[in-house]
């Protein structure tokens, strides 16, 4: 499902996490640090706190990223899929060992099961 290509895109931009809270409202944040590994992509977690809370009771997220020159040539993807908060176990010993992280105070593993991918072009 995922190419090289958009491989190098996802981990190299900019991206923001969407879940959904108990309320039904949505919650956007920032993230960082992702990697894709298969068709499932990986993200620290070191200062995220709602976004879990809204995925113990909604696995359901959309991803959005979008290229750093965007004002030139706006390209980006959507990607929806079933996360899950791994705080031991593989998941979290991989991004505990991934060079970004060096230095840093992981508290767990974010792993999307991705299960579609849409281009957004402007």
């Amino acid at each position: 499902m995922i190419t090289p290509g958009l491989k190098k895109f996802i981990e190299a931009n900019a991206m923001a996490l969407a879940t959904v809270g108990k309320n039904g409202k949505p919650h956007s944040i920032a993230v960082a640090y992702v990697k894709v590994v298969e068709d499932n992509l990986v993200i620290t977690n070191a200062h995220i706190k709602e976004s879990i809370k809204n995925i113990a009771l909604n696995a359901n997220v959309s991803i959005a990223i979008w290229n750093k020159d965007w004002e030139k040539a706006c390209v980006g993807y959507e990607i929806t899929g079933k996360a899950k908060n791994y705080t031991s176990g593989k998941w979290f010993d991989f991004v505990c060992n991934m060079p970004d992280n060096e230095g840093e105070k992981v508290h767990s593993a974010i792993v999307v099961k991705i299960s579609k991918i849409k281009k957004l072009e402007s």
